[in-house]
């Protein structure tokens, strides 16, 4: 018996949000890595209108891949592949001779999960990219000389009350991490409820 495709409120309010500047910053083909898939809405949201995308959903908790297979089959999705358990910190993600993504995507995994993650998600993305490939990132962050809306604080606090290795992450330090990485920011794009959409490509 299939299980049911769980649901998340918040992909579901920004899926769309988040489309819109894929189709504009994607080429019309290729292939992508996501990061942290959850639920399975994203992925399943963006195969359907990214036809020529093959699409690797991920994620760290083993039970998330049984919703992303149901998400999977109520779109009939055949540019999806079967859903991988890949957790960032592992120094191997994926088989060597996995071919290079031309996107990594991953959001809202960085303010609930520990910063190391930060620094692994960086490394693995310089390793699974192709020359060329981007790693987009999204969610809630801290900038300096930015001005932090009442929201981002007060989820930053109940982060931490929750898990103190739990966070909304300064841009700055996030940005560090992935130039010692090899990746560099290219592009910061403001989404809905003052979250970012973030480009990283390799620097060389």
């Amino acid at each position: 018996m299939r299980s049911e495709p769980a649901f998340s409120p918040a992909a579901e309010r920004n899926k769309q949000a988040i489309l819109e500047l894929l189709l504009q910053l994607l080429p019309a083909s290729g292939t992508a890595l996501e990061i942290a898939s959850g639920s399975g809405q994203h992925v399943a949201w963006f195969a359907q209108r990214l036809p020529q995308w093959t699409w690797q959903p991920t994620d760290a908790d083993a039970p998330a891949l049984n919703s992303i297979e149901a998400h999977i089959a109520l779109g009939q999705l055949a540019n999806v592949r079967a859903p991988l358990l890949l957790d960032v910190m592992s120094p191997v993600w994926l088989p060597a001779d996995t071919a290079p993504f031309d996107a990594i995507y991953c959001a809202n995994m960085l303010h609930i999960a520990p910063w190391p993650t930060c620094s692994a998600l960086m490394l693995g993305a310089a390793r699974h990219l192709a020359p060329g490939g981007r790693l987009i990132t999204y969610g809630p962050y801290l900038e300096d000389e930015v001005s932090t809306s009442p929201g981002n604080l007060g989820f930053d606090r109940d982060l931490r009350a929750q898990n103190p290795a739990w966070g909304v992450r300064r841009l700055e330090e996030v940005a560090q991490e992935a130039a010692g990485a090899g990746l560099r920011l290219t592009q910061r794009h403001a989404m809905p409820a003052n979250n970012l959409l973030l480009v990283w490509t390799r620097s060389d």
